[in-house]
């Protein structure tokens, strides 16, 4: 039997839900609120781990084509003092594939495939399986996935709960022609990810392909911090964080000094173990489902509630497709909670008072 499912959201959740269901042969409705691919920037790399974002990708039919395109090399993690010490240099081997970096777009490109994406189709609520889009129309599915994100329009539709910040902001900025542009950064870098650690405060460099690097700064802060700043003063924003960082290695500060744009990304999350009452018609998968700190397992668990969601869809018993979500959603809320109290207790560590306690933490997560 085939349903009429609409994935609300083509961000890489609701895009393995519909490549997964596209390859049983499912059709699937993909409704995405921005006018198309390139609105706004596609943001940093992901790391897809072995038994996640992998798994996922295979379920999808897509292992191959991830190895073609993902970057074994930017495995590698290195850990700076904010003097500019050395403290940890991991390199990855020839053979190690358990978290190849892949760049967001090339990711999207991958997953939408043959996939028809309705752009610019934003929804703003469900009623169970009847969903409203902005210009007021209604339609009707059998099943609405909301794959939304953090800020989801979907979720209300199951949850009265909003994500809630966590006293940590990230600022984003980047380097491009880094190897040309700046080759001493580049060497401080390295091939992956590089981080610094100092009280109750961070600085992570991360190679993107193409000599493109994403600088974040993370600092506890009241979420207004900047609120006295003009939002277009861009020289003030970078003056204010390099005084966050005064003290740390000229080297170190050159990522703020030399970064182009900044985007201001304070950090929420939904409670550790979020759950709801099943609702016939609807559900939530990734952020929309279970935001967490973005320490590198929220893209992964995403895909592969997507991935396991269309599973459950194809394989579904003729009139119990809401048995099989139901169950489904039981499936992601066990394993959501257990990686939300890891990333909830990793950010608490990774930007502390105590700085020792993010360097230990990385020897307890580096490969073997």
């Amino acid at each position: 039997m085939r349903h009429r499912i609409a994935v609300v959201g083509a961000g890489p959740a609701g895009l393995t839900l519909a490549r997964v269901l596209h390859r049983h042969g499912h059709p699937v409705t993909v409704l995405e609120r921005d006018p198309g691919p390139d609105a706004r920037p596609p943001g940093g790399s992901l790391d897809l781990h072995e038994g996640l974002g992998q798994l996922a990708l295979e379920k999808a039919g897509l292992r191959d084509g991830f190895a073609a395109l993902s970057r074994p090399e930017g495995q590698a993690m290195r850990i700076l003092d904010p003097d500019g010490t050395v403290l940890r240099d991991w390199r990855p081997g020839p053979d190690e594939r358990a978290n190849p970096e892949i760049d967001r777009k090339q990711l999207r490109d991958l997953l939408t495939g043959p996939l028809a994406i309705a752009w610019g189709r934003g929804v703003t609520r469900a009623d169970g399986a009847l969903v409203t889009f902005g210009d007021g129309r209604q339609e009707t599915y059998d099943l609405v996935v909301g794959a939304d994100g953090a800020w989801s329009r979907i979720r209300a539709a199951v949850s009265p709960v909003t994500p809630h910040y966590t006293g940590i902001t990230t600022v984003e900025t980047s380097l491009d022609d880094v190897d040309t542009r700046h080759p001493g950064l580049a060497r401080m870098i390295g091939d992956g990810a590089m981080s610094v650690y100092g009280v109750n405060r961070s600085l992570t460099a991360q190679r993107n392909s193409g000599g493109h690097v994403k600088v974040y700064a993370k600092f506890r802060a009241p979420q207004d911090w900047h609120a006295d700043l003009d939002p277009d003063d861009a020289a003030a924003l970078r003056s204010r964080l390099l005084a966050l960082f005064d003290g740390w290695a000229g080297l170190l500060r050159d990522l703020l000094r030399h970064g182009t744009g900044f985007a201001h990304r304070p950090i929420h999350v939904l409670p550790v173990a979020h759950t709801w009452e099943h609702v016939p018609g609807v559900t939530l998968i990734g952020d929309a489902a279970h935001l967490m700190p973005p320490l590198g397992a929220g893209a992964n668990l995403a895909m592969l509630d997507g991935a396991e969601l269309a599973e459950a869809i194809a394989a579904a018993a003729p009139g119990d497709l809401d048995g099989a979500v139901r169950a489904f959603e039981e499936r992601m809320w066990a394993r959501a909670a257990v990686w939300a109290q890891i990333t909830t207790e990793g950010l608490d560590r990774l930007v502390s008072p105590d700085p020792a306690q993010a360097v230990a933490l990385f020897s307890e997560v580096q490969p073997s």
